[in-house]
């Protein structure tokens, strides 16, 4: 077989192994979403961070919440802590690159609201100083951890870990469980405001929906709409 054919083949078959193990976690994810539902509904926050290919995927959560993922609602409050170099360097340069996400929690987070990390291993200094300083303001802690969570788990309100050794993977698994979120916080009725007491899928019936529904109507326009 070509080389390039069973390295295709090997790495879609870590892909599935990441996500089937999220299926076996689903419990776990719906308690998980739920929790940020309600902080949607109530108003709240939803901050994100991460390093590297984990910071463009708290960027992606942020920009879907504050756009939109597929129907013309409201934009939800939300801010991504890894999105602003300005901030990121000098925070670096004064303070060390451990408090560049830290700093901008205990600046930007109040009871209430909910800090989402987004970390392959768990272990990340900055990381970890922010889940610290969220929980320090009566912040929510969410991490999207992977392999045995790390020293992250423990930070958490509510954690989802995949539990494989490839950060590729761990990502691709990352990527499904944003896109689940979003799918949460989407209101019942296209174009219905969404805030405290808006019409959203009831707490519990997040993930409810079967694998095989089919599409939700009223998505992105056909053409001349927003691109990713």
């Amino acid at each position: 077989m070509n080389p390039t054919t069973e390295l295709i083949k090997r790495r879609i078959a870590g892909s599935i192994a990441a996500l089937e193990a999220l299926r076996r976690d689903a419990a776990t994810i719906a308690a998980c979403i739920d929790a940020l539902v309600g902080t949607i509904r109530a108003g709240g926050l939803i901050a994100t961070c991460g390093n590297g290919g984990s910071a463009a995927e708290a960027l992606h959560l942020s920009e879907e919440l504050l756009g939109r993922y597929r129907s013309a609602r409201s934009g939800l409050r939300s801010a991504c802590l890894a999105a602003d170099p300005t901030a990121l360097t000098c925070i670096a340069n004064d303070f060390g690159f451990e408090e560049v996400f830290a700093r901008q929690a205990r600046a930007l987070l109040r009871p209430g609201d909910a800090l989402v990390a987004f970390s392959t291993s768990g272990r990340s200094p900055n990381i970890l100083r922010a889940l610290e300083a969220a929980r320090a303001l009566g912040a929510m802690t969410v991490g999207f951890l992977g392999g045995d969570g790390g020293p992250a788990h423990a930070l958490c309100d509510h954690a989802v870990v995949v539990p494989v050794a490839d950060s590729a993977h761990v990502q691709e698994a990352h990527q499904v469980l944003l896109h689940l979120l979003c799918e949460a916080l989407e209101p019942i009725e296209p174009g219905a405001p969404v805030g405290p007491g808006s019409p959203l899928r009831p707490v519990g019936a997040a993930c409810s929906a079967p694998m095989d529904a089919p599409p939700i109507a009223a998505t992105r326009p056909p053409s001349g709409g927003a691109t990713e």
